[in-house]
């Protein structure tokens, strides 16, 4: 049941996925000539009676009358003109098509390939951009055109058709219309002129429209109607919940660049899409590919990831072992490989790769296709013609065969050495250890036949006199070929592991660089310096608004329109790609976890440099998706430190509005209630109690009066706007009218003050400091025992005033005794846990500190309670003859 709920759930995201953009509807057909075009604007005027908004983006007619009286009424496009080469040439207007957004939008012969210059090399691509803005897109096609038929095609016309469809496009298919017309009416249409002009009729009735070919191409055409549309079905009944899908397994194809890799990637879609399984293309590389190698590898990686599949570079000393560990991770369940050239050796030894898959890989179907390159004739080219990069290393094997010649003819005179075996054994080694396996065994051979012909008696002859002899020469060539073996696989892994190593260290070196960016602007500018030290060119990025460039490198506007398509698709564009590929830059999307893009990187090598090794390629790729990453984190920092900030500001409001709902209501409440009982019982009342009533009336309003006043010079402290009006005041005045005014709101509190008479006058604003000391008085009676007095001591301290306050509380920790000031700062623990929304010690250390003074929380004595103490600058005005200097 929960397999089913999952197959349901998945078929469904698909559908949903399929259809987030533009519905694609494909007009197929088996041959130029069958009426697809005809079909498409037939239905495209039912549509238009039917008031849908649609445009045709182009369509050719070919001359065709009766097409051409279908485009009548239908709403056009404009086309745009593109020179070339002393010609004007007339293309699709993808941008004009955009802007207008028609719901649907009509584009004849979807494998065109567009002028030079365009946006795109390919007219499918134009579609999956329109697809992409959500514009429903009604296209043409013929059979021979896709991608993973154009082998089969080949093989049946004898033509290799160029412009090709990649299968993948057809996955975005939502609706397949086959046109279908019998082989003899199409030959009979061809005749009277009605598809070609009659010289290009009787030439394509000669060659290409045979009774054969069509019927062959009809039979692939509905093959791949009836393929879609059984795909559709499945589809339709597991997003319904009927029936059982076999379960995806993945096929693995494996290519080597031995002139059947794209034929093998083509076989392997078709075995992929009949078995509805996704795939997998992979390389295994042993040592650097020359040239050719590497560039035949990556066309076949292009054209698998244009038909779908997924590529891979694997890394190993053994190409069977390399596979079945890749298959053993990735759930492979079929293996698919070209037939290797069998060599006696290898073939007696069962160490062909066929045989040793076959023997480590029993659980997996494995697929051998055979190549349609003869196999004698791909080994005549090999020897007769050196694949680049071998002759230096041909040339190094001869070299140190006639060097161990020339040291073995010198031990043997001049030191006296028996056996000379271990000179030529050297040699072959050191030609192992700098070339490829191929290198060394020339090197044993040659070195087998000199220490033969030159050191074996009788000399200067390949005969051996002895029985002994002839055991040696033998032992001697199966420990060179062994030893080779051994030093050329050695070579392989040191240099994968330096490649590894390389990768390793430009990615830690970033990740460094990354780890303290803050910003876009950081990580942008870290990911430009790691980038061009990695990959050795010039770097631009880009992430949100924040541009980072090296210098004078900065794109064109080409490679700028690349960049922004990148942005835009999330897909790489500009130099090596197929999109806007006369750019010079390289542009890679940032994509972050939901494959969102979410800035670009573009990268610009020499142009000498036709193509980029893979180790490059990969190396860029790998370092884009860490600064993607690193991009996405600062966001998401800035993201919760932004909501940190709303949540402290909302807290921080509560508590404003709780505290002064608090302080305001109570003056308020003993107001109403005075001026309530002198409205409702005043003549009732004597002279005493109205006057008592009147009294606290009074006293609560100038309370009310001053909290609103300390407000307002809090507001003002903060953008050091308050006036400091400085009086002289006595310190037992000062200390006595905050006391008082406490006792008044808090008659059970005891205090016990300690201020010598002897203390002579301040010169402060007295309110501000008084207002400062009663906030700390009520702060420390709140948490100090009932049978505890709260003690309050003043005396001089050098030029400065100090007034400790001391209560009998539970303390403050250490740790937080720093903090309390802050404004709306309530401790965990301790004085401050129970009470307080901590407005009252800010406002105290705000006035404090206007008057050039601080004050400390400090732990109580004998590590009870909490001090605070407050330090007032002794400051007398100007012209005063006891003037300090302040």
């Amino acid at each position: 049941m929960t397999d089913t709920r999952s197959r349901q759930a998945d078929a469904l995201i698909e559908g949903l996925q399929r259809d987030a953009g533009g519905r694609l509807t494909v007009f197929l057909g088996a041959a130029p000539g069958v009426g697809k075009t005809y079909s498409m604007l037939t239905r495209a005027q039912e549509q238009l009676r039917r008031g849908v908004d649609l445009a045709v983006g182009v369509v050719e007619t070919h001359g065709r009358a009766d097409t051409e009286a279908l485009l009548q009424g239908l709403p056009l496009v404009e086309r745009r003109q593109v020179a070339y080469r002393e010609r004007l040439l007339h293309e699709m207007d993808l941008d004009a098509i955009v802007q207008r957004r028609p719901a649907l939008v009509l584009v004849d012969e979807l494998a065109h390939r567009n002028a030079p210059g365009s946006r795109h090399e390919r007219r499918w691509q134009d579609v999956m951009e329109l697809l992409d803005a959500g514009i429903d897109v009604w296209t043409t096609v013929n059979i021979q055109h896709l991608e993973s038929l154009n082998d089969v095609v080949l093989r049946i016309t004898g033509i290799r058709v160029s412009e090709t469809v990649p299968d993948g496009v057809l996955d975005r298919l939502h609706d397949i219309v086959l046109v279908d017309l019998p082989p003899r009416e199409l030959i009979a249409r061809l005749q009277q002129g009605k598809v070609y002009v009659p010289e290009q009729a009787s030439q394509a009735l000669q060659s290409y429209f045979t009774t054969a070919n069509l019927t062959a191409l009809r039979e692939l055409a509905m093959q791949e109607a009836a393929d879609r549309v059984d795909s559709s079905l499945r589809e339709v009944r597991a997003a319904g919940g009927e029936g059982a899908l076999p379960l995806r397994r993945r096929v693995l194809v494996a290519i080597d660049g031995g002139g059947q890799s794209e034929y093998l990637v083509r076989v392997a879609r078709r075995i992929a899409e009949r078995r509805d399984a996704p795939w997998t293309v992979v390389t295994v590389q042993r040592r650097r590919a020359d040239e050719a190698t590497q560039r035949e590898i990556d066309s076949a990686f292009a054209l698998a990831r244009r038909l779908g599949a997924d590529t891979e570079v694997l890394q190993g000393s053994s190409v069977a072992d390399a596979l079945l560990d890749h298959a053993a991770h990735n759930n492979v369940s079929t293996l698919v490989l070209g037939r290797t050239r069998e060599r006696p050796l290898a073939r007696m030894l069962n160490r062909t790769l066929t045989q040793q898959l076959i023997q480590h890989g029993a659980h997996y179907e494995i697929t051998i296709i055979s190549t349609p390159r003869a196999r004698a004739r791909a080994r005549r080219d090999r020897l007769l013609t050196p694949a680049p990069g071998r002759a230096p290393e041909l040339a190094q094997a001869v070299l140190a065969c006639t060097l161990a010649c020339l040291v073995a003819w010198f031990a043997e005179r001049w030191v006296g050495m028996a056996d000379l075996s271990m000179v030529f054994i050297v040699a072959v080694v050191l030609v192992a250890a700098r070339t490829r396996a191929s290198a060394a065994v020339l090197a044993a051979s040659l070195c087998f036949l000199a220490y033969n012909f030159l050191f074996i008696a009788p000399r200067f002859t390949f005969a051996i006199s002895a029985r002994q002899g002839v055991i040696t020469v033998f032992l001697f060539l199966a420990a060179a070929l062994v030893a080779g073996r051994l030093a050329s696989r050695l070579r392989t892994q040191v240099i994968a592991l330096r490649a590894s190593n390389r990768h390793a260290n430009a990615r830690q070196q970033l990740g460094r660089k990354l780890s303290s960016a803050a910003s876009n602007e950081a990580v942008a500018d870290a990911g430009r310096q790691a980038l061009e030290q990695a990959l050795d060119a010039p770097a631009w990025l880009r992430i949100g608004t924040d541009v980072t460039a090296s210098g004078s490198a900065v794109p064109g506007d080409t490679d700028l329109a690349a960049a922004d398509w990148s942005q835009r698709h999330g897909q790489p564009s500009g130099r090596y790609t197929d999109t806007l590929a006369g750019a010079q830059w390289w542009c890679l999307p940032l994509l972050d976890g939901d494959a969102r893009c979410i800035g670009v990187a573009a990268l610009q090598f020499p142009p000498a440099l036709a193509r980029l090794a893979p180790e490059q390629r990969q190396l860029a790729m790998a370092m884009v998706d860490d600064i993607a990453q690193a991009a996405l984190r600062t966001r998401l920092v800035a993201e919760l430190e932004q909501a940190h900030v709303s949540n402290e500001t909302e807290r921080l409001r509560s508590a404003l509005l709780s505290s002064v709902s608090h302080d305001l209501r109570s003056p308020l409440a003993a107001m109403i209630g005075s001026a309530d009982s002198l409205a409702s019982y005043g003549q009732a009342m004597d002279a005493v109690d109205r006057r008592a009533l009147l009294d606290t009336i009074m006293l609560e309003g100038e309370r009310l009066d001053r909290y609103i006043q300390n407000l307002l010079d809090m507001t003002r402290l903060g953008h050091d706007g308050l006036k400091i009006n400085r009086d002289w005041i006595g310190v037992d005045e000062l200390v006595g009218s905050a006391a008082r005014r406490l006792q008044r709101y808090q008659p059970e509190v005891k205090l016990q003050l300690d201020i010598p008479a002897s203390l002579a006058p301040i010169w402060v604003h007295p309110a501000l400091v008084e207002q400062a000391l009663f906030n700390v008085l009520e702060n420390a009676a709140k948490f100090s025992p009932a049978t505890a007095p709260v003690t309050v001591s003043a005396r001089l301290h050098s030029r400065d005033l100090v007034i400790d306050v001391l209560d009998r509380g539970p303390g403050i920790p250490a740790d937080e005794r720093a903090r309390i000031f802050d404004m709306f700062y309530s401790v965990e623990r301790g004085d401050r846990g129970r009470h307080g929304t901590g407005l009252g010690l800010a406002i105290c250390q705000g006035m404090v500190g206007a008057h050039g003074g601080s004050v400390q929380a400090l732990a109580g004595e004998d590590g009870r309670g909490t001090l605070i103490r407050i330090t007032l600058p002794l400051l007398t005005p100007a012209g005063h003859p006891d003037a300090l200097d302040a």
